[in-house]
């Protein structure tokens, strides 16, 4: 029996994942049939645009509005909350991180669901003066998104302990640009070498598979850190991008505010079978500036 997948939140990340969980598998291949039944639910929908192969079943919904999620379809296995605030306010976070999954829970007819995979952030943890750390290192968000964040965790590991988290660090890939834009205008700054302000990536495409694979993970613990194997000082970084972009050196700058030096080790995601296609940032960013 195929899967039935929910992902809310349905954004770049979320259509990733759906067009990983629908592709056909190894066993599967000589039949052509998807391994997964997947919806995806976000507030405006892409029916505009042509579909394209491994789209999920769209679903027009609000997850602040519970009126809108009164016919979610029935016997719903996964559920992967992948989440976007409407904004930068403690509001804003409150409404897509707290009311969303209690709505989307209330929603639903529990009695299939087997795991919720809940995409978090880094933004959960505090200043470590760039040590290494993993899922049993203490919380202590510096901001009010990893606050937030932080209870709708304790949250829905209360609701419904078969909960995953997935922590993410900071992700790029296509349309995720920003920072070589800024490095091509000049805009980008760099804090000083030491101590080393230590920056955290994940490509996109390695995060929706991330994602797909806590889905289907036979028996997975309830926290994971999504994360690259290298961890880079962001002068490091930053100026090897410019140097692969043709841009003069970011000039000195102050470190980013809210983040917090720390090194984030995957080593319990590649435990659990994962491989990230880009283990390295540069290799990754260096793709986008020079496609292959």
């Amino acid at each position: 029996m195929a899967q039935r997948i929910l992902i809310v939140g349905c954004g770049d990340l979320g259509t990733r994942a759906a067009r990983l969980l629908t592709a056909p598998q190894p066993s599967e291949a000589s039949e052509g049939a998807a391994s997964a039944e997947v919806w995806g639910l976000r507030r405006h929908p892409p029916i505009d645009r042509p579909a394209q192969p491994g789209d999920p079943i769209w679903i027009a919904a609000d997850i602040g509005d519970p009126a809108t999620l009164a016919a979610l379809p029935s016997g719903i296995t996964q559920l992967l909350f992948c989440q976007t605030p409407g904004g930068r306010t403690p509001e804003a976070y409150a409404r897509a991180f707290l009311d969303g999954p209690r709505n989307i829970l209330n929603a639903l007819d529990r009695t299939a669901l087997e795991r919720i995979v809940f995409v978090s952030s880094s933004a959960v943890y505090g200043e470590h003066a760039g040590a290494w750390i993993d899922e049993t290192t203490p919380t202590g968000p510096l901001g009010f998104n990893g606050r937030i964040l932080c209870e709708a965790e304790a949250s829905l590991w209360t609701q419904f302990p078969a909960t995953v988290v997935l922590r993410l660090a900071g992700l790029y890939g296509p349309g995720r640009t920003q920072l070589l834009d800024r490095l091509r205008r000049g805009e980008a700054h760099v804090p000083p070498a030491s101590p080393p302000q230590w920056a955290n990536r994940m490509h996109i495409d390695d995060a929706a598979a991330a994602c797909a694979h806590l889905l289907t993970l036979a028996a997975p613990d309830a926290l994971y850190l999504g994360a690259d194997d290298t961890p880079l000082p962001l002068d490091i970084l930053y100026r090897d991008l410019a140097h692969a972009l043709g841009a003069a050196e970011p000039a000195l700058g102050d470190p980013p505010k809210g983040v917090g030096s720390k090194r984030m080790r995957n080593a319990r995601l590649r435990q659990s079978g994962f491989v990230p296609r880009w283990p390295d940032a540069r290799e990754g960013y260096r793709v986008l500036i020079a496609p292959t």
